[in-house]
């Protein structure tokens, strides 16, 4: 888990940021509705969660660098003795002081009438411009309250800034305690991942197996998935982002696997694809090993000084290379991959930034320029191939194989680390797992 500390750096880290004389607003996400009086699990905003660790809906955290009152204000819900017998413990304003360290709180009633007070004599407001509708509209209703009180010596600020210019650079640097926040949520997830495996029959449905990932999460204390489960038999591999997970596993087919744990507000994303049956078919293996290969290879090119697009293109080079041996695509490596001609069946690039969401924050280009990695950068690493059942330009036996493996990697100080290598992947390793469980 973050602790306090952690959480007290990174407001400071902000505020050191944040222009002279400003002020940085914050919401946190809404409650969202099911059906009725029937709410969706809640999940806070990340951002939210990153600079405060406070996990509740209604509540907005200001920041106001140098501030003689204290910096860290936080509105919230006052503690209600009724709501606590009803739906269970929450911070209330002694909390949000003495848990979660602000300097200050008030009850979020308060919010919008102290605003005002607050933006007065401020140049310049950060906040996440068009993310929150409310917040919006209360920070334009405070400035014009200002503004109609020019007279009286009311100072409205008058330069915005949308908070993402500073706190998604943040959290692509990931800390020590982030990264073990991540370990442990792909350490779960890898477990799930070969239960899954073990699991796996001709006959079952793909529902049944996602049911063996989220036993396994949850019966570790991961009681939320950090995505939809992508569990994919067949020609639904083919379907990247195929979620209905309701078709029956046939004897011959692969199964797909897209899924990954949430831990402490960090997640996981593992792919694994292997054969219902425990063996592969030979199509199979040829183009699961030039899969692999690929992937493995982009590994090879994550180090700290090589760029972010590298490893795509390393993977999009052997793929391609692969692919005219096995005779699904005609001609010069050099000009098909100039031509783009492999993205029918590698339509994707290889990965993406990884944290608090799956597909994290952060820029790939800097002045419009692929941006080097890192030390503390967290990606994925995700090569595959997708032949359509419908696609009539290659041989039979290629069609309706769908294949992604996919692992999270680290950029450490001279290489990286692989976060999720125990989850097995070679042909042997998988058919040895999937033999073990029969």
């Amino acid at each position: 888990m973050i602790t306090p500390g952690e959480f007290k750096q990174r407001r400071k880290l902000l505020m050191r940021q944040m222009k002279k004389n400003s002020i940085a607003v914050l919401a946190s996400a809404p409650a969202a509705v099911r059906n009725r009086d029937v709410e969706y699990p809640y999940r806070q905003d990340s951002d939210f969660h990153y600079l405060t660790g406070f996990d509740e809906s209604e509540a907005v955290a200001v920041f106001v660098p140098g501030r003689e009152q204290g910096e860290f204000i936080l509105f919230c819900r006052k503690y209600d003795e009724t709501k606590a017998i009803w739906t269970g413990k929450h911070a209330g304003l002694e909390g949000a002081m003495k848990q979660f360290g602000a300097d200050e709180a008030f009850p979020i009633e308060d919010f919008a009438e102290t605003l005002p007070t607050l933006l007065d004599g401020k140049r310049t407001v950060h906040y996440p411009i068009g993310f929150h509708k409310e917040l919006d509209q209360q920070v334009m209703a405070a400035v014009n309250s200002l503004r109609g009180k020019a007279r009286t010596g009311a100072k409205p600020p008058d330069e915005f800034i949308a908070l993402d210019r500073i706190v998604p650079e943040m959290r692509l640097f990931k800390s020590p305690e982030e990264i073990r926040a991540l370990r442990r949520a792909v350490e779960v997830s890898v477990l799930a991942h070969k239960r899954a495996m073990t699991a796996c029959r001709p006959g079952l449905y793909e529902y049944q197996i996602e049911a063996e990932l989220s036993h396994e999460c949850m019966r570790h204390g991961l009681r939320h998935l950090a995505y939809p489960s992508i569990v994919a038999g067949g020609h639904n591999a083919c379907v990247l982002h195929y979620t209905e997970n309701a078709e029956m596993l046939r004897d011959g087919d692969l199964l797909l696997i897209d899924a990954g744990a949430e831990y402490a507000n960090y997640a996981a994303d593992i792919t694994r694809t292997f054969p219902v049956n425990g063996r592969y078919s030979e199509p199979q293996r040829l183009l699961y090993e030039l899969v692999l290969e690929a992937q493995l290879a982009a590994i090879a090119k994550i180090r700290p000084g090589n760029t972010w697009i590298q490893p795509h293109e390393e993977a999009v080079r052997v793929i391609v290379k692969g692919l005219v041996k096995l005779g699904l695509l005609q001609g010069r490596v050099y000009k098909l991959i100039k031509d783009e001609a492999y993205k029918p069946f590698f339509m994707h690039r290889t990965g993406h930034w990884l944290g608090m969401d799956v597909h994290d924050v952060g820029a790939y280009k800097i002045d419009d320029k692929w941006r080097k990695l890192e030390p503390g950068m967290v990606l994925t690493v995700e090569p595959g191939l997708y032949i359509p059942p419908a696609c009539m330009d290659v041989d039979e036996k290629w069609r309706g194989i769908g294949i992604r493996i996919e692992d999270d990697v680290l950029v450490t100080q001279k290489s990286c680390d692989v976060l999720s290598a125990a989850c097995p992947k070679t042909v042997a390793d998988i058919e040895a797992l999937m033999g073990a469980g029969r």
